[in-house]
């Protein structure tokens, strides 16, 4: 027993009890992620186009959905309003130009040579020669060079006046040409072709005399006339419109007449119809810019082909001539002829050019057309007086 015993206890201790083992930590290693570069380039080519986007519907869309959506909903009166503002208006520019016109830029030639208009754009087009031309051109024989000199010489004692004159006298054919075919501006001379083509659209029987257009804030317009301060609303028939358009030379009026035959480039199309080439209608009246372009010798042209029966019928004549020939304005060239003298004439004037064309009836049966134009400092008083005694030369040398 003593034997097992101890065999036991020896087995105890030789008994070795196995340590147990330290828990290790494994640490896996992510692998590196490189980040890549930011592209600025393609952030701000992003940002443009989206602010570009943006802009375009700002300025194409938004609008439009202003005034076909909006307005009809929470303003429909003002629609009501500026439908009967459009009135007879087929094509008008309704937002503001540009300040930079980048036509004219890519195009700069258009603004020295054109010889057309549409959409109030001025265009470079091939010319066609017309079998038969509605207008006739004054025959001339020789050039009255006394008189040439001593309206030169006029011209020298106001060297702050550049003029452009042109006189033509019917009896003989003679004339007087000083810088008659350059451009300047047409103020409300403007005015004569506007009337002409409003008769000619009566001719055509697109419209009559006794038609009524109603005045609206549209069409009022600062500067000559009294209709800027009328009420709106009431009617006025195209005889009234055309005598306060000529007699006052009044602005709003005249816009009126413009958008009854079609507007700006209806009246362009016209004169180059009836073979007037360089003057053009560029803006609405008041054309305080001189954007509006005529000539002595165009103007001229027009007053001799009043008496054409071939461009007018006898009734717009009539009219014309009465319209003409009650013009307020009698401080230019009527101012300098002679006593018993009849002028059918319509002035202009926007402060840096001054300007008279018409045709004189002397009392000794002499006729004769002039015209006067007078580049000038703003409002210079000198402007006046070099057309007065311009007229005053002109009217001893033809009549005597």
């Amino acid at each position: 027993m003593y034997a097992y015993q101890r065999q036991e206890k020896t087995q105890r201790r030789l008994h070795v009890v196995p340590q147990k083992r330290k828990k290790t930590s494994v640490v896996i290693r992510q692998p590196r992620v490189i980040k890549p570069k930011t592209n600025y380039v393609a952030q701000i080519f992003r940002l443009s186009v989206v602010f570009s986007f943006l802009a375009l519907f700002m300025y194409f869309v938004f609008p439009t959905c202003y005034h076909r959506l909006i307005k009809q909903v929470f303003y429909p009166q003002t629609i009501k309003q500026t439908t009967e503002n459009i009135q007879g208006m087929a094509v008008k520019n309704w937002s503001k130009p540009a300040d930079a016109d980048l036509y004219s830029i890519a195009y700069p030639i258009v603004n020295y040579i054109s010889n057309d208009m549409f959409l109030n754009r001025l265009l470079l087009t091939p010319t066609i020669q017309k079998m038969h031309s509605e207008v006739t051109t004054m025959y001339h024989t020789t050039e009255m060079s006394g008189l040439k000199t001593q309206l030169n010489n006029l011209a020298s004692q106001y060297p702050m006046i550049k003029p452009s004159i042109y006189v033509w006298e019917y009896e003989n054919g003679k004339y007087v040409d000083i810088n008659a075919d350059k451009l300047y501006p047409a103020a409300s001379i403007i005015k004569i072709p506007v009337l002409i083509r409003l008769f000619k659209s009566i001719e055509a029987k697109q419209m009559t005399i006794y038609d009524d257009m109603t005045l609206t804030s549209y069409y009022q317009s600062p500067g000559s006339g009294s209709l800027q301060y009328a009420q709106t609303g009431r009617k006025y028939s195209l005889d009234q419109l055309a005598k306060t358009m000529i007699q006052d030379s009044d602005n709003t009026s005249t816009n009126m007449l413009i958008a009854k035959v079609g507007g700006m480039d209806d009246v362009n199309i016209g004169l180059r119809d009836w073979g007037i080439s360089k003057t053009y209608l560029r803006t609405w009246l008041p054309d305080l810019k001189g954007t509006n372009k005529t000539t002595a010798q165009d103007m001229a042209k027009l007053l001799y082909n009043l008496d054409n029966p071939g461009f007018l019928n006898i009734n717009s004549r009539e009219y014309i001539i009465d319209y003409l020939s009650h013009v307020k304005n009698n401080r230019l060239i009527e101012a300098g002829l002679g006593e018993g003298a009849l002028f059918v004439h319509k002035t202009g004037d926007i402060g840096t050019m001054l300007g008279d064309a018409g045709i004189v009836y002397a009392p000794n049966g002499k006729k004769y057309i002039v015209v006067i134009l007078a580049s000038r400092p703003h409002n210079a008083p000198q402007g006046k007086d070099f057309i007065v005694k311009a007229s005053n030369l002109i009217y001893k040398a033809i009549v005597g």
